[in-house]
């Protein structure tokens, strides 16, 4: 490793590491995983267990020594997840006879969702779908100063994500290429291959590949990115661009050693399993063609029905449906519209507002039975209370 590395060997990073968690007073609670290099941003990566399961990391610059603080897991969550990791053991006799049914409420919680996860019990979810925020495409998403510390708060959050998705059940991702335009016409523009650093990013958090389904849209609907523009009027080779009318939809499960079987031959509601089952017409392709969706208080919602259809399909009446990037509320909605619970998180207080403003329209028992995380409860579920 010839890159004038002061941290070239796992000795040395784990060294750094283990003194860092004595800094932290962590050392005695917190064990290790094999540290590695990823020499595209110049770190080394010492991952952090307890009962054998990942709950953050810390980040060293290869170069410089240092810890890196912005990007390793804070002492704040790793002791937050120490609190809230159940022993990772297998219950044995009756216990270990069926899954486990979550307690979780319906939630909204307005702040990051790394932190809000945190804050959430362990295993209390059932599926987690969502659309991670773009990576600098609008303005209207926060923005990020490289590629590659967006892709670490991914890793974050999809870390936290498997800790509170309860065992063998699924992380449905819907995602796609970015387009960052050029700055001037001296510049090309970029295309970030966000779908394939994101399935990296699962396969190191400990999740299986299960699908790639394709949500196509109409011909017409890739005209706005002007992705094909030039193309058209030039015909000229070597600038073809084909005008994207395609989303990814990525499919994994947590890893377990249970059979996708074993949840529905033992799940502990019987009456649910049964009335979750899909009726006639449902998908039978990899190919999903839906139209999508607009929004005036959101720039990049996606259709209800994309959502309706993973939560159908691939969780249980009365399961508990997590979107860690909620927006306006899109997957709640469907997730109630279907019979399943919520837990949305959003950064965006703007859009926490819209949620609110529209829950009393789709929600037919009322505010009252929403659990609301950094944002005040609303004046109507407060009169629902006094009464």
């Amino acid at each position: 490793m010839n890159r004038e590395y002061r941290v070239s060997t796992v000795k040395e990073a784990r060294a750094i590491g283990e003194a860092a968690l004595r800094e932290m007073e962590l050392a005695d609670a917190v064990s290790f995983g094999l540290p590695e290099i990823d020499d595209r941003y110049h770190i080394w990566r010492v991952p952090l267990k307890r009962d054998r399961q990942p709950i953050g990391e810390i980040v060293i610059n290869a170069k410089t020594r240092a810890v890196d603080a912005k990007k390793s897991t804070s002492r704040k969550v790793l002791e937050a997840r120490l609190r809230g990791r159940a022993p990772q053991s297998r219950p044995r006799g009756k216990a270990a006879a069926a899954p486990r049914l979550s307690t979780l409420p319906n939630t909204i919680g307005l702040g990051d969702s790394e932190a809000l996860l945190a804050e959430t019990p362990a295993g209390s979810v059932d599926l987690v779908f969502t659309s991670p925020p773009y990576f600098n495409a609008r303005p209207e998403y926060a923005d990020y100063a490289e590629y590659g510390d967006y892709l670490e708060k991914m890793r974050r959050v999809i870390r936290q994500c498997a800790r509170v998705l309860n065992e063998g059940r699924f992380f449905v991702l819907n995602v796609s290429p970015v387009l960052l335009r050029r700055g001037s016409r001296n510049e090309a523009s970029k295309r970030l291959a966000v779908p394939f650093d994101f399935h990296r990013l699962f396969m190191d958090e400990g999740f299986e590949f299960i699908d790639d389904i394709i949500w196509q849209k109409p011909a017409g609907a890739g005209w706005a990115t002007g992705r094909g523009r030039r193309f058209a009027a030039d015909r000229n080779p070597l600038q073809y661009k084909p005008v994207p009318v395609t989303e990814y939809v990525l499919v994994y499960r947590k890893k377990t050693d249970r059979l996708i079987d074993w949840h529905i031959r033992k799940h502990p509601d019987q009456e649910a399993v049964a009335d979750s089952k899909i009726g006639d017409g449902y998908e039978t392709t990899n190919v999903w063609k839906i139209h999508p969706a607009h929004s005036k208080d959101h720039p990049a919602v996606f259709p209800e029905e994309l959502a309706a259809r993973v939560i159908q399909y691939y969780s249980f009446k009365n399961d508990v449906v997590l979107d860690p990037f909620g927006g306006i509320g899109t997957v709640a909605r469907a997730a109630h519209a279907n019979g399943r619970r919520f837990a949305s998180y959003e950064i965006n207080p703007e859009y926490v507002a819209v949620l609110k403003e529209n829950l009393p329209e789709w929600f037919r028992d009322g505010p009252e039975t929403v659990r609301w995380l950094g944002t005040p409860v609303p004046a109507v579920q407060q009169r629902r209370l006094v009464k």
